[in-house]
């Protein structure tokens, strides 16, 4: 390589020399010390812009190559050394500007209020006294610290379900679980569909016997699926529902058990009760809420509620498509800390994404 450099080198001083430069003269005693040659070796084979639109001495094209060098080397650290012990103090007042620019646009992503104050109030906390790098800005700083705190709370709460379906027994045993309008019967048939292409069977349990059309609705989507469906009279117990469907699944062999349940506004009392009926006879391995990601804090409500009533393992958000930032992900994750398994993005039912803190801050972040 440092052959070809030398090469390289030879048409950036052409012009300043009289005659024709021959290979041997490239490294002449003025620049062949340690530092430049290390320089050299160190070198693209892509030629300086910088360097060759110039008419420099070969000392002077040596420093700025090392100046260069040195400037990429500091670039290659990372925003991680902005906030160190030198440079530029950071005061309270100083960051009260930035940070309520920060809340709007947090407020603006759907983020829930208190978790809104809750990462504002952090970032002041750990950046009060410390010292930042010159060459950054206090907007750059915060912003890091921002993106650091919030992505640390969705990569404690991502939730790998096909690994977890995986390793789990048979018959594996979901419910959904959600008020009324969020699309979880969708939201069920979306999940039938990804056990089902991965080569297993499901069984459906229609146990929403209150809603008019979640019994028929249901139906259809294991006719489209091929998939088997458990299901009694419309206002019978749902808890028997979905007790047979379990039974029926352990009998054949089937590989999972998926229970739909009635949409009921987390504030009525007699509906959680039936709710929590269903859960110690269906004795499911994975609890499911399905939450409206434009709900906005209602979402978290909700979410804070179905766990307290029957206890949530994971969360599934719907609508995301519609949801410019997607902050009911993050508000969820932070209130409750419950993982985040998937995001659905449209009616179909391949329109499915698998939760990632990436994906998550792209979003959130995106211009």
């Amino acid at each position: 390589m440092f052959d070809s450099l030398k090469g390289k080198l030879k048409n950036v001083f052409k012009k300043s020399r009289p005659e024709p430069v021959k290979e041997d003269d490239i490294a002449p005693p003025e620049i062949a010390d340690a530092v430049v040659t290390e320089e050299l070796e160190t070198l693209s084979e892509a030629p300086r812009e910088n360097v060759s639109e110039q008419k420099l001495s070969r000392k002077e094209a040596a420093k700025l190559i090392k100046k260069e060098k040195a400037a990429e080397k500091v670039k290659d650290r990372g925003d991680a050394e902005l906030v160190g012990d030198s440079g530029k103090k950071i005061k309270e007042g100083s960051l009260d500007d930035i940070l309520w620019d920060l809340e709007v646009a947090l407020m603006e992503a759907d983020v829930a209020f208190p978790v809104v104050e809750e990462i504002k109030n952090g970032v002041r906390e750990s950046l009060i006294g410390k010292k930042y790098a010159r060459g950054h800005t206090l907007d750059e700083v915060v912003e890091l610290s921002v993106k650091e705190s919030i992505s640390e709370i969705l990569k404690l709460n991502e939730f790998d379900f096909d690994s977890w379906f995986s390793a789990a027994k048979r018959p594996t045993v979901i419910m959904f679980v959600g008020i009324n309008g969020t699309g979880k019967t969708t939201s069920i048939a979306k999940i039938a569909n990804r056990i089902i292409k991965q080569g297993k069977t499901v069984v459906l349990a229609a146990s929403d016997t209150f809603r008019a059309g979640a019994i028929e609705q249901l139906t259809i989507h294991s006719e489209r699926l091929g998939c088997k469906i458990v299901k009694h009279s419309s206002d019978a117990d749902p808890a028997a529902v979905a007790f047979d469907a379990v039974e029926h699944a352990t009998a054949r062999r089937k590989d999972a058990v998926l229970v739909d349940t009635a949409g009921r506004m987390q504030t009525n009392n007699n509906l959680m009760d039936e709710m929590k009926k269903i859960k110690r006879v269906a004795k499911p391995d994975l609890v499911v809420f399905v939450g409206d990601s434009l709900a906005g804090n209602d979402a978290v409500e909700q979410a804070r509620a179905f766990d307290a009533a029957v206890g949530i393992d994971a969360i599934m958000l719907t609508k995301i498509d519609a949801d410019s930032k997607g902050g009911a992900a993050l508000s969820i994750a932070h209130t409750i800390g419950k993982p985040i398994a998937f995001v659905a993005n449209g009616q179909e039912y391949d329109q499915i994404i698998k939760f990632s803190s990436k994906w998550m801050m792209d979003r959130l972040f995106e211009d």
